[in-house]
C-alpha cells in the first residue's frame, strides 16, 4: 500500500473546529494525506465571532516545525494565521531549511469575516521579501485588493495567485488562478444559491489544495479539486459549521 504524503498545517487553534488546525486536519484526512500540525495562536471563537487571540512565540512555532521536518518527509505546508510579516518569513525559512523543495501555500488571513484583525497591517511592506518564496497565496477578494494596493502581489512565475471569489459583488464564487501571468477562471459547479456561508471555508480550500500539491497534482488541478471539495463543504448543511465527507 502506498504511503500517504505528509503535510503540515501551521495555523491557529479554533475551538469551534470550523477553521484553523482542526479544520485543516479534517480536510487532510478526507483528502487522504497525513496531516501534521503546528499551532501559531490560541483563539477563543465560535462559528460567528472571535473573542480573543493569544499568539505563540516565533521560537515555539519554528522549533515545532523543525522537529516535524526532521522526522517526517513533508512535501507540502499550509500556513494560516500569522502575527506579521516577520513571523511569516521565519516560518517559511524554517520550512525551506527542512526541505527546499516543499510546496508552501499561504492563506493570508488579514481579518476575519467578523472584522477581528489577525495580521499586523503595519508590517505589510515587509511581505515583499516573502511572497515569492511561496508556491501559492490564496487571498479573498478583499485581501487581494489590500495586497494589490500595497504592490505586494507575487511574481506569478515564482508564486501562483488564487483570488477567491466568495466576497465578490460580481461573479460570486468565481476564483481566478494566475500562473506565469496567465489567468484561469474557476467557476462554481452549481448555482451559488445552493451554497450556505461557512466559517472556515478559506481554510478548507487552502488545505485541500495543499493536499493536492502533496500528491503531485499540478497547481491548476489541485485548485480545481480544492474548489470542488469546498463547494461540497458549503452545501453540507445550512449552519455556519460545515461537515467533511
Amino acid at each position: 500500500m502506498q504511503e500517504r504524503p505528509y503535510v503540515i498545517s501551521i495555523a491557529g487553534f479554533d475551538p469551534s473546529g470550523g477553521a484553523g488546525l482542526l479544520s485543516d486536519s479534517k480536510t487532510f484526512e478526507t483528502a487522504k494525506v497525513m496531516g501534521l500540525g503546528v499551532c501559531t495562536a490560541l483563539t477563543l471563537q465560535t462559528a460567528s465571532r472571535c473573542l480573543s487571540l493569544e499568539w505563540r512565540s516565533v521560537k515555539e512555532v519554528t522549533d515545532a516545525i523543525q522537529v516535524l521536518m526532521e522526522n517526517y518527509p513533508v512535501s507540502a505546508v499550509k500556513i494560516g494565521i500569522v502575527k506579521d510579516a516577520e513571523f511569516l518569513n521565519k516560518i517559511v525559512e524554517t520550512v525551506k531549511k527542512g526541505n527546499s523543495d516543499v510546496k508552501i501555500v499561504w492563506d493570508p488571513v488579514l481579518k476575519s469575516t467578523s472584522e477581528f484583525t489577525f495580521f499586523d497591517l503595519e508590517t505589510l511592506p515587509q511581505l515583499k521579501t516573502v511572497v515569492n518564496k511561496l508556491s501559492l497565496i490564496t487571498p479573498n477578494y478583499n485581501e487581494y485588493s489590500v495586497l494589490k494596493e500595497h504592490n505586494l502581489l507575487p511574481d506569478t512565475h515564482q508564486c501562483s495567485l488564487l483570488i477567491k471569489g466568495g466576497h465578490r459583488e460580481d461573479h460570486l464564487g468565481t476564483d481566478i488562478l494566475v500562473e506565469n501571468e496567465k489567468e484561469t477562471l474557476l467557476t462554481p459547479v452549481e448555482d451559488t444559491q445552493m451554497y450556505f456561508p461557512k466559517h472556515g471555508s478559506g481554510c478548507v480550500l487552502s488545505s485541500a489544495i495543499t493536499a493536492g500539491l502533496a500528491k503531485s497534482e499540478s497547481m491548476e488541478t489541485a485548485c480545481r479539486k480544492g474548489k470542488l471539495y469546498v463547494e461540497k463543504f458549503l452545501k453540507s448543511n445550512p449552519s455556519l459549521l460545515g461537515t467533511h465527507s
